[in-house]
């Protein structure tokens, strides 16, 4: 029978040739296409902007004035004429007129300026680390997704199988019927198997469609032909403590933490800032014209050092000031609270890991007991010592031991990936894939210290 010649270890079989789609090039394309991942990239883009936004605070601040009027006066003296040049009427029309340029420039703010620097750094590290989480995540999307089309290809290949070997059966079944080897029930019974073969069949190509959908989702494309797909043994450390140990240093969730609570810490100093003393320059030039009467022009400039100190400003610095030291301790014990995920994450994949190793043994045991078992029920049912439900239960526990290898094939796979996210190291890098590797330093290089320009460094 079909069923019973049919090999079902899918991980390690599948299409073949140059045009198969591997699972490392499906994450290569995930990694270049995936809506959502280059949504992050360009968040981190806009992060650096925060940098140069506040090493403004360094730099001097220039406007430029101009403005125009027209002013009508009249005078009516009560002199005599000739009393210091006379009296009578004076009207005068002007068009008062000119244009400036003002300087302020700031030499001492409280270190609010170089405590915004710093904590625009650390908002920059901290979605660097957050783009990271964003990748390891799509690529473990990713992978599932190619699993999944895997599994449910192969499971459906199954059921079809299944249905083909249940309608032998029904047909054989009917034959002995009308030799009078077997009663009515019996063929009931082959009938309401193929019946129910049939439902896990449909079922099955359901599933499959939805794991399409899934894969187009993450991938970007349609899956055509898919090669086999391995587990990450070369990223799998030996133990789960070493797997804490790796999660604890690298992983991207607990940097990004770590970076928010030095970002919380810098807040505190910069709402102290606004009680110290705030020390400028303030210059400015400016050329008028008919400022008193017409035709006649003033040239003025000025430069003054500024002194502020704050007295009392309502109680606003010092409520913002305690304000951000509650935020601090909230980023710490947020800090706390991933660790505590990073850690439930690796050991809940390693045991997934394992779990996954012993199932694939244990179906493998199942599917040559039930090859065995359903190759003697065969027999004993030509001569008389089974029946036809006993033939058909034999058939239905070989299909799902075959199911369940599959299923823990797929889970072996699945695990390995989401074992290594968990430990922060699911990256292109890490994982060879060919790909140009995404390196935000370079944006942060070109606009940290930009002066002017509204351009992005790609020219849009």
């Amino acid at each position: 029978m079909l069923l019973g010649a049919m090999t079902s270890v899918f991980v390690l079989a599948g299409a073949s040739g140059a045009s198969a789609e591997t699972l490392e090039s499906a994450l290569a394309k995930a990694y270049g296409n995936n809506p959502n991942l280059n949504a992050q990239r360009a968040n981190v883009r806009a992060t650096d902007e925060n940098v140069a936004q506040a090493k403004s605070g360094y730099r001097p601040t220039i406007t430029g004035t101009a403005d125009v009027g027209r002013s009508f006066s009249q005078y009516d003296s009560r002199q005599p004429p000739g009393f210091f040049g006379g009296g009578g009427e004076q009207i005068d029309r002007l068009t008062p007129r000119g244009f400036g340029v003002e300087l302020n420039q700031n030499l001492f703010d409280g270190f609010r300026t170089d405590n915004s620097v710093r904590r625009a750094e650390s908002g920059v590290l901290a979605a660097r680390e957050d783009l990271s989480t964003t990748e390891q995540n799509t690529l473990n999307s990713a992978a599932t997704a190619y699993m999944n089309v895997l599994r449910d290809t192969a499971i459906l290949d199954l059921q079809r199988n299944n249905v083909e070997v249940i309608d032998e059966q029904l047909r054989q079944t009917r034959d002995r019927f009308n030799v009078g080897e077997v009663t009515r029930t019996d063929v009931a019974q082959a009938e309401s198997r193929l019946a129910a073969s049939r439902s896990q069949a449909s079922q099955a190509e359901a599933n499959l469609r939805a794991s399409i959908a899934q894969y187009r989702q993450f991938i970007g494309v349609e899956p055509q032909q898919l090669a086999p797909g391995r587990p990450l043994d070369k990223l799998t450390p030996r133990s789960v403590n070493e797997a804490l140990r790796i999660a604890f240093g690298e992983h991207p969730a607990i940097k990004a933490a770590q970076h928010a609570v030095d970002a919380a810490e810098l807040q505190v100093k910069i709402a102290q800032g606004a009680l110290a003393p705030q020390v400028g320059v303030r210059a400015s030039v400016a050329q008028r014209y008919d400022v008193r009467e017409g035709n006649d022009e003033a040239l003025t400039a000025s430069a003054v050092a500024t002194l502020s100190v704050p007295i009392y400003e309502g109680g606003q610095a010092y409520s913002a000031t305690r304000q951000a030291k509650e935020q601090v301790g909230q980023a710490q014990l947020q800090a706390d609270w991933v660790r505590d995920q990073v850690r439930a994450a690796v050991v809940s994949t390693w045991g997934a890991l394992e779990a996954a190793r012993a199932q694939i043994q244990a179906a493998q045991a199942q599917i040559d007991a039930a090859e065995t078992a359903l190759s003697g029920v065969r027999e004993e049912a030509r001569v008389g010592q089974r029946t036809t439900l006993d033939v058909l239960n034999a058939q239905q526990e070989l299909l799902t031991a075959r199911v369940n290898l599959i299923q823990a094939q797929r889970d072996r796979v699945v695990a390995s990936y989401q074992l290594v996210q968990s430990m922060g190291r699911l990256t292109s890098r890490a994982l060879g894939l060919a790909v140009n590797h995404y390196n935000p330093k370079i944006h942060y290089e070109q606009v940290k210290d930009l002066w002017v320009g509204t351009s992005t460094p790609d020219g849009r």
